[in-house]
């Protein structure tokens, strides 16, 4: 798969940009009494003036990232219909006519790319690269994972809803895409898995220790995490390597499923759907949380989580049962404080 667009599909991604950039400008092309618009002459100088035109708009640093593949069916990852990455792309240019010193930027992010993966590709390699792991390399694999994998195409999207949706402080699809670092290490632990059941462990490996290193966020390789997942914010997550992680689940800073031991074999969290954890929660141990559970902020849990339940304290124990049927996608992280008294009367008078 090309780590980025062939030489048809951008000179298509420019045309769009530079007809809807002119047709809001209002700017009219000139045209000669003899001149052939479906000739190969005029059409090739139709590309030069768009390329002159884009150079200018979007500076040296969007050029000289795009390397022309001749084989069409390598640039076969763009979606039919795919409407968060027309979203996306709707935004990015707003943005960039809000900011014309992220114009370049913009473009060579997004605008420059046929599909949601290999955009996506490109702003998470030039996050993880160093001196080791080029841009170059890390932008070939995440697209020859994401473009092949349909697993991770709905998942990407779904991702990217849930920030947006869950996440007050997100402005838009595309500063989720562009700047957050939960949503970043989540889709780099994406591949970093496939290539684990792939067999390629050591690079699987490698992908998790430089998102450990850029981001703050540790996710074992091999744990398994379900789509619509919102890591808010993402500093100091720790995920262990046989957690599973269901559905919709939204976990905040600083959580951390791990093991309780030395011991090996199955010996981490199993998260149900829709569970909401909140900040610098620790789950300890080959225990369940159930669908729909909510755990409380600095809560220690050592022991299974009832279905729908609410869970609190040094060790956590069961303190009522949350209405919401997935408080992950209401993100309430605390319970209110006549809850919490009339739960300390009940403890105090037993």
């Amino acid at each position: 798969m090309a780590a980025c667009l062939g030489s048809v599909s951008e000179m298509r991604s420019i045309r769009t940009v530079l007809e809807e950039l002119d047709e809001e400008k209002q700017v009219v092309r000139p045209e000669t009494p003899n001149s052939n618009p479906n000739s190969p002459t005029s059409t090739s100088a139709s590309v030069m003036v768009m390329r002159r035109k884009v150079e200018r708009i979007f500076p040296v640093y969007a050029r000289g990232k795009l390397s022309p593949r001749s084989d069409p069916a390598l640039n076969s990852g763009s979606v039919v219909g795919d409407s968060i990455w027309d979203a996306v792309r709707v935004e990015a240019k707003c943005e960039a006519e809000n900011e014309p010193i992220l114009s370049s930027f913009l473009y060579a992010s997004i605008l420059s790319h046929d599909c949601l993966e290999k955009a996506l590709a490109f702003i998470i390699a030039n996050r993880l690269q160093n001196n080791t792991l080029l841009e170059t390399q890390l932008m070939d694999i995440f697209c020859d994972v994401m473009v092949q994998n349909r697993g991770i195409h709905r998942a990407i999207r779904l991702d990217l809803q849930a920030f947006k949706d869950r996440d007050p402080s997100c402005l838009s699809y595309c500063s989720a895409l562009l700047y957050l670092k939960g949503f970043h290490s989540l889709q780099t632990h994406r591949v970093a898995h496939a290539l684990w059941n792939q067999g390629r462990k050591v690079l699987a490996l490698a992908l998790q220790s430089r998102v450990s290193e850029v981001f703050g966020v540790d996710i074992h390789p091999a744990a398994k995490i379900g789509e619509g997942i919102l890591l808010d914010h993402g500093t100091g997550l720790v995920i262990g390597e046989t957690a599973v992680i269901g559905d919709r689940v939204s976990l905040m800073q600083g959580v951390t499923l791990g093991g309780s031991g030395k011991e090996t074999g199955d010996r981490h969290p199993k998260v149900g759907e829709g569970v909401l954890i909140g900040a610098s929660v620790i789950v300890l141990g080959n225990i369940k949380i159930g669908d729909g559970a909510m755990i409380a902020s600095g809560s220690l849990v050592l022991k299974d989580v009832p279905q729908h339940s609410m869970a609190a304290g040094i060790p956590a124990k069961v303190i009522g049962y949350v209405e919401e049927q997935v408080p992950s996608l209401t993100m309430k992280h605390d319970a209110s404080k006549d809850f919490f008294e009339h739960v300390a009367i009940g403890e105090y008078s037993i």
